[in-house]
């Protein structure tokens, strides 16, 4: 009896601690997980997608085209044609209307935010990616792969107003909402702060130990930006360029999120996952959970009003052979597989 009375002490405790850690673990997880799927079908790949969380509106790029769907049910409203090799989409309520970077057009359709029609087309720089809508100077701003530029457009006119020269090949961009914008070079590990009233590049900044920098959101309240880069988010003081923290991600990254109420970011990766970083202060980051979607969902978008993450994908077929003039090849998308996955509570 006495060895017994004696052990028993050494054991329970520890369990009693693992007990408690995991229940711990367990409140400390925000709890997303997949809720439902959008079966959309169609052919094509895909790039970027936004949430209008005020009109219910999730717009995703599809090629040659952007598809409207309702945010709440997954059904298609609409459809914005003639979008050659579309990458982004930028939105402004306040003027009513939206803009898409067709990549292989080298032009900025300019759509009627009701109707869906287009407006007009504008000629920019050379491959448009990324596309941002910055409401303090009411500018947008088309990241250009190819020229490695940015082309700055009047929203309300349609106009081109000038050409910010860039250091490398731009990806992903934020707007502070206070005339600052971010951009990542994703050649050059570095990120490139802008000033929208004057079209200049204020400061450029190393990334390290970030490398191939892609997606960026930003929390305007506290002057963080969120990077994407290989397997880590770059957590960055939007003021003075310092990396502050390197939280560990998926493999496969191309966008993140912020989401302003909740304090989370989030990072969608191509191998199947949804990393989710809670900001617990302003100085501290840690991962909160890795959430389970599916392979090829690199790609998302925040609906800021049912905080629900959305991201793309489809299936794929087996791999192509390689050549020498394409080492390494894309997998064929299987027809009419491509979803959408919403990711909430």
């Amino acid at each position: 009896m006495f060895t017994q009375r004696n052990s028993m002490p050494r054991w329970v405790p520890v369990a009693l601690v693992l007990m408690v850690a995991a229940v711990a673990l367990a409140a400390a997880a925000p709890g997303y997980k997949v809720v439902n799927t959008y079966k959309v079908g169609g052919d094509g790949g895909w790039d970027y997608l936004i949430a209008d969380a005020s009109a219910r509106r999730l717009y995703v790029s599809r090629a040659t085209h952007v598809i409207v769907l309702d945010l709440d049910s997954g059904k298609t409203v609409g459809d914005i044609t003639d979008t050659p090799g579309v990458h982004g989409i930028a939105l402004a309520p306040e003027l009513g209307r939206g803009f898409v970077s067709n990549g292989r057009e080298g032009t900025v359709s300019i759509f009627d935010l009701k109707t869906l029609a287009t407006i007009s087309k504008v000629k920019v720089g050379d491959n448009p990616d990324a596309i941002l809508y910055d409401p303090a100077t009411q500018r947008v701003f088309t990241f250009n792969g190819k020229s490695q530029d940015s082309t700055a457009l009047d929203a309300a006119k349609g106009t081109v107003l000038g050409t910010i020269k860039l250091d490398g090949k731009p990806e992903f961009a934020a707007s502070d909402g206070k005339g600052g914008v971010f951009v990542n070079i994703e050649d050059k590990n570095e990120l490139t702060s802008i000033d929208a009233n004057k079209l200049a590049v204020k400061s450029t900044w190393a990334l390290a130990p970030c490398e191939s920098p892609s997606g960026l959101a930003i929390d305007r309240k506290n002057h963080r930006l969120f990077a994407g880069c290989d397997k880590m988010m770059a957590v960055v003081n939007a003021d003075t360029g310092k990396v502050l923290a390197t939280p560990a991600i998926g493999d496969g990254v191309d966008a993140t999120a912020f989401d302003d109420e909740t304090g989370l970011a989030f990072a969608s990766c191509g191998e199947g996952v949804l990393t989710v970083v809670r900001e617990e202060s302003p100085d501290k980051f840690s991962v909160a959970e890795n959430v389970p979607t599916q392979q090829g969902a690199r790609t998302m978008a925040l609906d800021s009003k049912t905080h629900n993450v959305y991201v793309v994908t489809a299936k794929f077929g087996p791999p192509p052979a390689a050549t020498a003039d394409n080492p390494h090849p894309r997998r064929s998308i299987l027809p009419d597989s491509f979803v959408v996955l919403v990711v909430g509570k």
